[in-house]
């Protein structure tokens, strides 16, 4: 059945009368006609009865209207919710943070200052593609090709946080393999660093002791400063250490990196503000690693 020969039934029904109904669809009388029993043919049934000079609903027509209408009027209403949705969706910004997920929220925050009207979505999911933004972690991100519009890749070298205590004052670097038996701290609900440290200690042979972890990095930073741990420290995202009560000690195994990978996905009709966003963020991010150096 085709929308116009359904608008066509609706407007019959509605007059009970085929020239004033032509009339107001303007078109003519024998196209109308037509249309009509087009449709009687196409379903099966007649819809019209003659009623003297006009005509009325058969029993069978009055069912389809009682069914047809509301279907209709839901199908003129999607046009405007859908143009509606869009509106609302170029001023959302979905974002998919699996990495420095302090730094990046500083940045949302100081979006949000200039652009009032941008609305955030904050999500932790490696499993979704449903972001506009996203920014991930990999030991070695040129071995990954994100299906995404564009990445700025960023990279970071990570360090061993220790509490600043006699033992550990005169080094600037150490071994991983001088560790074993110290109790290490993690960072839970992030699980990309969480593997490329795991990774990295797998491939020296060193076994680290997690006596305790927590998804907010400044826990984690206290519990190092109070003697509780260490930890690994990525050398931009996570900020400088308090040197009064926190030493940064470089690994020298091996090589300890980490990038940092920030995506733009053009989901929406309008991508303006995701793109703005996108520029803001990436700019945001090279001024702090600057600044960090």
């Amino acid at each position: 059945m085709e929308l116009t020969h359904l608008r066509y039934f609706l407007e019959v029904a509605r007059t009970e009368h085929i020239t004033q109904s032509a009339r107001n669809l303007c078109i003519v009388q024998p196209a109308l006609t037509m249309a009509i029993h087009k449709l009687e043919e196409e379903i099966g049934v007649p819809l019209f009865k003659s009623s003297g000079r006009n005509i009325k609903l058969t029993e069978y027509g009055a069912h389809f209207l009682s069914r047809v209408q509301p279907l209709y009027e839901e199908i003129e209403r999607l046009p405007q919710e859908l143009r509606s949705m869009a509106s609302d969706d170029s001023v959302k910004i979905r974002l998919n943070v699996l990495a420095a997920s302090s730094l990046i929220t500083s940045a949302v925050i100081a979006y949000k200052r200039l652009h009032p009207e941008i609305n955030f979505d904050l999500t932790q999911n490696e499993s979704s593609s449903l972001y506009d933004v996203g920014v991930f972690t990999y030991a070695d991100a040129g071995k990954v090709k994100p299906d995404d519009d564009e990445v700025a890749r960023f990279d970071e070298e990570i360090f061993l946080a220790v509490p600043n205590m006699e033992q550990y004052r005169k080094v600037d670097r150490i071994s991983l393999r001088q560790m074993e038996g110290e109790k290490f701290i993690g960072l839970a609900g992030t699980k990309q660093l969480r593997s490329i440290c795991n990774e990295f200690c797998r491939g020296l042979g060193v076994r680290t002791d997690i006596s305790f972890e927590s998804d907010n990095t400044s826990a984690i930073k206290d519990a190092v400063a109070a003697g509780i741990g260490v930890c690994f420290w990525p050398e931009f995202t996570w900020g400088r250490a308090e040197r009064r009560k926190i030493r940064l000690l470089r690994i020298v195994d091996a090589p300890f990196r980490r990038d940092l990978l920030v995506t733009l996905r053009r989901n929406k009709a309008d991508n303006r503000n995701t793109e703005n966003f996108y520029r803001f963020l990436v700019a945001y991010l090279r001024k702090h690693f600057r600044r960090h150096r």
